[in-house]
């Protein structure tokens, strides 16, 4: 029997209840693209069947967008080495291979949990400001993003590594 997905094994120690969804997305994500990414080989992880983007940029960027994410829901514009990362994300680095990528969502991932655990309710309503035009969100919306985007990537690298091994390969849900 397989294990129940995250959000159905209850709640997560010291995350506040009004961010249980998020960390619920966030191990589910992790879990997923572990499980989808960890057996492909050096080609698999840089194919881009069809133009679509490699499923090593989507770990990348995993880890990438989560750190970002998450210093603009602590009040902090991006750092000059977040910005070196961003730029450098759809870069295909051949002497990093999988086993690399994954350390760095599963990173990001902890990171991520740490700072949910980390932020009073009280403060989710605070406004805070996103990029260089800094554009209006919330503690709530931008640790509610980073749930959402990491699951909307996570899927991507789901899919990608289901056509670039086959559908019988890849793991990961169906």
């Amino acid at each position: 029997m397989s294990r129940p997905e995250a959000w159905l094994r209850g709640p997560l120690d010291g995350v506040p209840t009004q961010l249980q969804p998020v960390a619920h997305a966030l191990v589910q994500a992790l879990e997923d693209v572990e499980r989808a990414a960890a057996p492909l080989t050096p080609e698999e992880l840089r194919a881009r069947p069809g133009g679509a983007a490699s499923v090593g940029f989507h770990l990348r960027h995993l880890a990438g967008s989560t750190d970002r994410l998450l210093a603009y829901a602590r009040g902090e514009q991006l750092a000059p080495a977040q910005l070196a990362f961003l730029a450098a994300e759809e870069e295909e680095a051949p002497g990093v291979g999988t086993a690399e990528l994954l350390a760095g969502v599963r990173a990001a991932v902890e990171r991520a949990l740490e700072q949910l655990r980390a932020t009073p309710e009280p403060t989710l309503d605070e406004p805070r400001e996103v990029g260089r035009g800094r554009l209006p969100s919330s503690v709530r919306g931008l640790l509610y993003h980073v749930g959402e985007h990491t699951a909307r990537h996570a899927g991507q690298v789901v899919a990608t590594a289901r056509v670039v091994r086959g559908a019988e390969g890849a793991g990961g849900p169906p």
